[in-house]
């Protein structure tokens, strides 16, 4: 019975880490490792944002979009949930919400980095 239930409990953690891990992968672009989304969008965190709080909402959120964590996700090593004021939740990493950029066309663009001087391409470690 002992083996049955750490079989289980070893296929539930490994379920929850593959479902979180849909939501983001790890890029290689120029050199340097990068997060994206599961479409391959760079992620970008936002330098007016607080650890585990976004700040980035309405016109913001519109040009920088929230990579949205869906009902039921689950959180693994560095990455957590923040919970916005609009009742969605995000995805972050290191305490830090994580977004794509709407000028962004596709995988592999950066354009977002340095945006105005707060905006970041999230690198992975």
């Amino acid at each position: 019975m002992r083996t049955i239930t750490i079989g289980l409990a070893a296929l539930l953690l490994s379920t929850a880490a593959s479902f979180a891990a849909e939501a983001w992968k790890e890029a290689d672009v120029g050199g340097t490792k990068i997060y994206t989304d599961a479409k391959g969008m760079t992620l970008y965190t936002y330098d007016k944002d607080e650890k585990g709080k976004s700040n980035c909402y309405d016109k913001c959120a519109a040009n920088w979009l929230p990579l949205k964590a869906e009902a039921g996700a689950k959180t693994s090593e560095g990455w957590t949930i923040v919970d916005r004021t609009d009742g969605t939740k995000m995805w972050a990493y290191d305490g830090k919400p994580l977004y794509t950029f709407i000028k962004d066309k596709k995988a592999g663009d950066v354009s977002g980095d340095g945006v105005a001087g707060v905006w970041h391409t999230a690198k992975a470690d």
